[in-house]
């Protein structure tokens, strides 16, 4: 049991760091002079948050909203698609929220791991101002060393996740609960009459310490994202066992201590709760946990880029598989150097985990948002909520997402523009590749014939049966692939097997395994198998066509020759899209993995065919 609550803390590494800086950045954030009301009343709202966001929004609403057991914000909008009776306005907006939504989360995932690290390594200030000037060093160091492991995946270090964060949220809330023995007042706080106050009182600075206060919840969006690894039961039960009851603890420890003294620095309450002699070991365990949650979150963020280049809204990029027991382990090297690069900057570019933090929560929020607008389409269209029972269930969270989101606009000059900066430059690029795939696929299917007319007129015209099997793959299932019809118009010969080849990436994250292939026969020798893969699954071709038997015997995989096609994209003046959106995609489609690596077709089988198109 402890090891499967460890395992779980995982997924809360985002919650369960935020005590090293959330509770002293309300207080810095706002300049809240440290007294026994502020202190009480922060610690309230605190407990309201995470009450409320986190156990009754996403535990018990928005993860109800699972997509085949998966999660998460493209989960979410991927669930709405098939909805029918959905107006084509209201789907674009719905896609439009979902890829704003999904790029902000790379904007979380780049600050996360430097924010969390960063305040970390602090905490050996504490023990001695000896360290500061290795601050910076040590924590670009972990970083490096954290992001040049990931190829070799996760399945080995995750052995230790479980015992170290069993022991992480241990020591949270053993810390907190030596401080509430000492003020046993400060519970409470728990009364939603203190957070009341502390806006009555200093109504401008409590606004602008909400905005801080904000980041105890930051992890929810990433437990919605996690649900398909564990399960939504597993989540609640070590939410409320062993994660909630730790950080309620350490919170409120936290507000003792700085009600114990007030008119004192805020200083680094988390550190300063620990008796001196453990300040140094307890500095070597958060940076631990930390790292554990920078793990988590860029696995996230490979789990997040699969999921997009699966359902097209990125180019096709090079994704390795890390472990053979557990499909979502992946790896992928281009998000993986950008990450670090971006880490590694960051901190060297604010220095400090209150610098960094001013950067930390719009992102977040603005995503919340988003999730809340999402999932009253799921209660009206899916659930068949009334109207008057979905307002009054969304209203309320939308309003409280809206609090939080305008209580973080401040940020915005002081380095909340870079998650957003981030967000902005990642929709325009999800959009111009989305959109210029499809002005792609329809000027290729201008003219575009079926595959039985291009095979009939082939065989009238005396074209040459070779022996030989031979795999064309194209997209449109029933269309004639242009690599086929270059093939019979150049070289005047079919291949005694011919097969049309479509792989489709479904909305559903996964396709049973038994429902994936689908064969059907053209003409005699001519073929055309449909591979339907979830967004979530591992696109094996191979693995699945070696399965296929036509007219009694196996598709020979291994001698087959696989003729793909490979267009090469031109900007023209009087193109589909703004000529600056056009040369974008003609970039992305340059770097775009061909089709024989991103299946992992073997390089001496495969023959590519150029097209040239004009958009």
């Amino acid at each position: 049991m402890p090891l499967a609550f460890g395992a779980l803390g995982i997924v809360y590494g985002d919650i369960g760091t935020s005590p090293l800086y959330a509770f002293r950045e309300s207080f810095e954030h706002a300049d809240l002079e440290v007294s026994q009301a502020n202190a009480y009343g922060v610690a309230s709202v605190v407990f309201w948050s995470l009450i409320v966001i986190i156990s009754f929004k996403y535990l018990l609403l928005v993860m109800r909203a699972d997509n085949h057991g998966e999660g998460g914000i493209l989960a979410l909008t991927a669930l709405l698609m098939p909805a029918r009776g959905l107006p084509v306005g209201t789907k674009r907006v719905v896609i439009a929220l979902g890829v704003f939504g999904t790029a902000l989360l790379y904007g979380d995932g780049l600050i996360t791991p430097a924010i969390s690290v960063l305040s970390a390594v602090e905490g050996f200030e504490v023990a001695t101002t000896a360290f500061e000037a290795w601050v910076i060093p040590v924590s670009v160091v972990i970083l490096i060393v954290l992001f040049a492991v990931q190829r070799r995946g996760t399945e080995t270090i995750s052995r230790v996740f479980g015992p170290v964060m069993v022991v992480w949220f241990g020591v949270l809330g053993v810390l907190g609960l030596g401080q509430i023995i000492d003020n046993t007042g400060v519970l409470r706080a728990v009364s939603p009459t203190y957070g009341i106050e502390l806006f009555v009182n200093e109504p401008a600075k409590a606004f602008l310490a909400l905005g801080s206060i904000f980041l105890v919840v930051t992890g929810g969006e990433a437990l919605y994202a996690d649900m398909g690894h564990f399960g939504r039961r597993p989540i609640q039960v070590s939410w409320y066992a062993l994660v909630l009851p730790a950080l309620l603890l350490n919170y409120f420890g936290q507000a003792a201590l700085l009600g114990s003294s007030p008119g004192g620095e805020v200083g680094n309450p988390f550190f300063r709760m620990a008796p001196s002699w453990a300040v140094v070991p307890l500095a070597v365990l958060a940076t631990m946990a930390t790292v554990i949650a920078s793990q988590a979150l860029i696995s996230g963020a490979f789990s997040l880029t699969a999921q997009a280049v699966q359902l097209d809204y990125l180019p096709r990029l090079a994704i390795h598989h890390t472990s053979s027991m557990h499909i979502g382990q992946i790896y992928v090297p281009l998000v993986n150097w950008l990450l670090m690069i971006g880490c590694v900057g960051l901190v060297i570019g604010f220095q400090t985990s209150s610098n960094l933090a001013a950067a930390y929560g719009i992102a977040v929020t603005a995503t919340m948002a988003i999730t809340t607008l999402l999932f009253y389409r799921v209660v009206r269209d899916r659930w068949h909520w009334s109207t008057p029972k979905a307002l009054a269930v969304i209203v309320p969270l939308f309003l409280i997402d809206l609090a939080f989101l305008a209580a973080n606009i401040p940020k915005i000059p002081d380095g909340g523009w870079l998650p957003l900066l981030v967000g902005f430059v990642l929709v325009i690029q999800m959009t111009t590749w989305r959109r210029g795939r499809a002005t792609v696929a329809q000027i290729l299917q201008r003219g575009q014939r079926r595959t039985e007319q291009v095979i009939a007129a082939a065989e009238a015209e005396g074209v040459v049966t070779v022996d030989g099997t031979a795999i064309y793959m194209f997209k449109d299932p029933g269309s004639a692939p242009p690599a086929l019809i270059s093939n019979l118009r150049h070289n005047h010969v079919r291949h005694e097997t011919t097969v049309v080849l479509s792989v489709i990436a479904s909305q559903a994250p996964r396709i049973d395994p038994g429902a994936r292939v689908a064969v059907t026969s053209v003409r005699s020798g001519v073929f055309q198998i449909v591979i339907t893969f979830g967004y979530m699954d591992d696109h094996d071709v191979l693995a699945e066509l070696r399965q296929v038997h036509l007219h009694g015997r196996p598709l020979d995989v291994d001698e087959a020759t696989f003729f793909i096609g490979r267009e090469t994209v031109s900007s023209i003046p009087e193109g589909e899209m703004p000529r600056w959106r056009e040369e974008l995609f003609v970039v992305l489609n340059r770097g775009s993995a061909s089709a024989a690596r991103f299946y992992n077709l073997p390089s001496n089988q495969v023959f590519e065919v150029g097209t040239q198109v004009d958009i």
